[in-house]
């Protein structure tokens, strides 16, 4: 069902060219870099749209996701570099993984080590002290389509 919701995340993006931005989509190679960079691996839906997409926002939600710039070379960018920089500077749970910010000072996480059968991960609100405060979803499939469909509709 989460794999599902990002199929349908990516048809949104793309029937939504006018108000969505997204890189060129991450290869196996530098997925799996970013896993060992995290020491965790991604669920199957955020792989998915990383694989499509790379990074990407729709109607003012943005995805950290993975990419690569030329200014910073080889360096994993977005939720690699946001979750080991939060990891580093606030104390972030190894098993946590950053793929956006709240805006109001937290991170939106998954959380690795609650994995069900399908290897997704439930997603919380992480607000730099200690365990995640606040369930949002069950998979970040179904939770990243959610909440991209209502902010195309309020768009």
């Amino acid at each position: 069902m989460s794999l599902e919701a990002s199929e349908r995340l990516i048809e949104l993006i793309r029937a939504n060219a006018g108000i969505a931005n997204h890189a060129g989509g991450e290869d196996d190679v530098s997925i799996d870099a970013a896993e060992r960079a995290l020491g965790v691996a991604f669920p199957p839906s955020y792989r998915r749209l990383i694989e499509e997409f790379g990074t990407w926002d729709i109607a003012g939600e943005e995805f950290l996701g993975v990419y690569r710039t030329p200014a910073y070379g080889n360096e994993l960018l977005g939720s690699v570099k946001a979750t080991l920089d939060l990891r580093r500077d606030h104390g972030l749970p190894a098993e946590l993984i950053v793929v956006m910010f709240d805006g109001m000072g937290g991170a939106i996480v998954l959380d690795s080590s609650k994995a069900d059968r399908f290897g997704e991960y439930p997603v919380f609100v992480w607000s730099h002290v200690g365990e995640p405060v606040e369930k949002l979803g069950e998979d970040f499939g179904s939770y990243a389509l959610g909440l991209c469909e209502r902010a195309v509709r309020q768009w």
